[in-house]
Formats: C-alpha cells, sequence, structure tokens
C-alpha cells in the first residue's frame, strides 16, 4: 500500500475517528503492511509511532480496555484542579467578589469575560488559559446569563384586588353588549430614515441603510410621532391616532372620539355606557384634570356614560391594549425605517395577527398645546362620582344632559 493511498484513507475518516478508534485503525493498517509498516503509517497520517505501538497491543490482547473507555483510567493530562488547587478558590473570588468576602476586588466594576478572567488569575500567580476558565466557570455552577426584570418595585397592598375589579368591571359591561376598550400611547417614534429595531427580508448583501445619529429632523413632515391606541377588548379591534404635537389628555380622548366615530358607533349601536381601562399616568393618568374635564365633554357629545378603571402605579405592562395591539404593530414593522408619516400610518394600518386583529388609523394633525390648566370652575361641571373602592382609580363621568341616540354619531 503506498503512501498516497494511507493518507487519503486517513483524511477520509478523520471526521469520524475518536482517540481510540484512531490509534486502532493505524495500527491494523501497520499490522497488514508487516515489516516497516509502523514507520510508513506515521509519516503518511502524522500520528505518532507511540501511538501506534499502543494500538498494537490493544490489538494483541495485551493491553485491554473495557468497551466504554479511550484510555487507561489515571491516562491523559491532569486536570488543571488536581494541579492548582487554589484555583477555583481565587476564581470563584473574582467571578463573585461579594460572596467571597473580597469587595476591594479589581475586577467589581469589570467586564468579567473569560479573557478577562484568565488574565486576572494568571496576575495571582496560575497557568491557565481562557478555555480552562471558562471550563472552571461550568465546574463552579456559573453560566453566561442576562439580566431579568422581576423587580416591580414597591408594590400597593391593593393591586391585586384592582386588577380583579378591572376584570369584574369589563366582563359585567360586555355580558350588557356595552363596549370596552383598552387605551394607551405607544413609544414616540421618530420620523426618518432612522435605524428601526429588528430585521426584515431583502437582498443578501443589502441592508437599508440609514443614518448613524438619532438627532431629530427638524423640517416639515418630520419630528416624532405620538401613536395613540385605543383596542376593543370583545372585538379584538384597534384605532390608533398619529399625532404630530404633544401626548396630552386632549389628544388622548380625541383619540378616542376618532374611534367612537369610526369604529364603536358602528359596532355597538345600541351602547349607553363605555369602560376604558388604562394606565395611571401619562396623557390618561388618574390624577390629570385635563383627562377628566375632555371625558366629560366627550360624555356630552355622544350621550355615553363613562367608566374608568385605572391600573396602579408600574403595572402598565397588564394592560391589554400593550400585548394586544401595541406588539403587534412593533412586530409588523420591525427593520423597517419610518421615513415619513405616510409610512408610519401605512404600516400600523396593515397590522394583523392570527387572532383576527383589524387595525384602523390616521394621521391627527391637531395642534395640543402642553400645560394647559383646568380651573376649578371647569372641574365643578365635571359629573364625576367616585367608586367606592378606590375611587381615585375607578370613577364614572356621566353626561351633562342625556342626549337623543341619533346624536351619538358625533
Amino acid at each position: 500500500m503506498s503512501w498516497a493511498t494511507l493518507r487519503s484513507k486517513h483524511a477520509a475518516l478523520r471526521a469520524v475517528f475518536t482517540e481510540r478508534s484512531r490509534r486502532l485503525w493505524a495500527a491494523s493498517e501497520a499490522r497488514a503492511l508487516g515489516h516497516g509498516g509502523i514507520g510508513l503509517v506515521e509519516r503518511a497520517t502524522g500520528i505518532s509511532r507511540s501511538t501506534i505501538q499502543r494500538g498494537l497491543r490493544e490489538l494483541e490482547g495485551k493491553s485491554r480496555l473495557p468497551p466504554d473507555r479511550t484510555r487507561k483510567v489515571g491516562g491523559g493530562r491532569k486536570r488543571t484542579t488536581v494541579i492548582d488547587p487554589t484555583v477555583l478558590r481565587d476564581l470563584d473570588a473574582l467571578v463573585e467578589p461579594t460572596a467571597a468576602g473580597d469587595p476591594a476586588s479589581p475586577l467589581r466594576w469589570s467586564n468579567k469575560s473569560v479573557r478577562t478572567l484568565a488574565v486576572a488569575l494568571q496576575a495571582l500567580g496560575h497557568q491557565v488559559s481562557h478555555t480552562v476558565v471558562a471550563e472552571l466557570l461550568h465546574d463552579l455552577g456559573y453560566s453566561l446569563q442576562g439580566n431579568v426584570k422581576t423587580r416591580e418595585g414597591r408594590q400597593h397592598p391593593d393591586r391585586d384586588a384592582q386588577f380583579h375589579y378591572i376584570a369584574d368591571t369589563v366582563t359585567r359591561a360586555q355580558r350588557q353588549q356595552q363596549p370596552t376598550i383598552s387605551v394607551d400611547t405607544k413609544k414616540k417614534e421618530l420620523v426618518g430614515d432612522f435605524k428601526n429595531g429588528g430585521r426584515a427580508w431583502r437582498p443578501t448583501g443589502s441592508p437599508t441603510s440609514v443614518r448613524v445619529h438619532d438627532f431629530i429632523i427638524r423640517a416639515p413632515g418630520h419630528g416624532k410621532a405620538i401613536p395613540y391606541g385605543v383596542y376593543d377588548l370583545r372585538r379584538d379591534e384597534g384605532w390608533v391616532s398619529v399625532g404630530i404635537a404633544h401626548d396630552t389628555a386632549s389628544f388622548a380622548v380625541n383619540a378616542i372620539r376618532r374611534w367612537w366615530q369610526r369604529m364603536g358607533r358602528p359596532a355597538y349601536p345600541q351602547a349607553h355606557s363605555l369602560v376604558i381601562t388604562a394606565d395611571a399616568g401619562v396623557s390618561n393618568g388618574a390624577r390629570l384634570r385635563l383627562w377628566k374635564w375632555e371625558l366629560q365633554r366627550f360624555a356630552n357629545r355622544t350621550g355615553l356614560t363613562i367608566t374608568v378603571c385605572h391600573f396602579p402605579p408600574g403595572t402598565s405592562k397588564w394592560n391589554r391594549i400593550e400585548h394586544r395591539l401595541f406588539s403587534h404593530i412593533a412586530m409588523n414593522w420591525r427593520g423597517i425605517p419610518l421615513v415619513s408619516l405616510a409610512t408610519i400610518v401605512s404600516l400600523i394600518g396593515s397590522t394583523h395577527s392570527r387572532s383576527g386583529l383589524r387595525v384602523r388609523t390616521e394621521l391627527d394633525q391637531g395642534r395640543y398645546p402642553d400645560g394647559v390648566t383646568v380651573t376649578d370652575a371647569q372641574m365643578a361641571t365635571v359629573r364625576l362620582r367616585r367608586h367606592e373602592f378606590h375611587g381615585d382609580w375607578n370613577y364614572t363621568i356621566a353626561p351633562t344632559v342625556k342626549r337623543q341616540r341619533r346624536s351619538l354619531i358625533h
């Protein structure tokens, strides 16, 4: 057998060889070649003479190994922890200095990569590489982990009770065939050729080019877009008004009014009340006078009795609109630069889900000044009745004059 044949056979089998099968194959080839076979196999494959000789002893039965072992017990290089018994203690102190009682550790405020840890251990006299450090970390029970959002801060003692109250209020209204909605402002978006999170399918090697810095473009049709959403909890439908001014209570209530005109009134022609669930801050805040005064104006125009239930502070993520409407909008426009207001409106309007979500949207070009003050005299006209349970979160606003059914479209 030629040197080239041996080399090609070894190259073809190298990927499937284990340490044991490799030396047994080399030994069998050397034995088949006879005199000079060991040297020929060594030159053709690079397998050392001592390894081939160990394989020959195994083939001849002079060195028996159990089927599940590659080497004899005790064979191979000793583990780093055996050679250097203190390395684990020092590594644990570097990774978790407070647990090891060493708050002055030089790596306390550093990025603890395996390469950084290896350098620090070498400075302490340990001969280790970054790959050995990774193995030792696993032995100590460490793994790569990100941050987990679990701390919600101080919780209100009536948090869960408020959740139940909201659920009962919504269920009762739905049983009476009355509309129930969830409202909130989605994150403001920069209008222009800015990077948008996520990825979209494009021809290989031709990503969409966007600006390096996210500075607001001071030009007509740009700036910031403010999407305010209204989600119908029963019909799985959404409405989004895209504003260009300020996220005020006047803007929020106007979005609700537009939803009622375009989607709510046709779906609930016999409605006499409306339940709104909202978080407790920003444009629909529980303490915001302008929000309540604007709702009174809306109630007067439509004849609807409006009940508002706010989620406790710090729990806005439980508001249904967040994961029933806004999450689908974010998925629909991922990786697509929001280059214009028209693009934003089109992308929101084309949002859908497997559950049948339907979304309508429009651009609200109204100017809503910030810092509007509602006087005591104006607040005195608000027919607000606080509920017995947490009247600061739950209240009902009745129309001043009960209007005719036909006026509900206004």
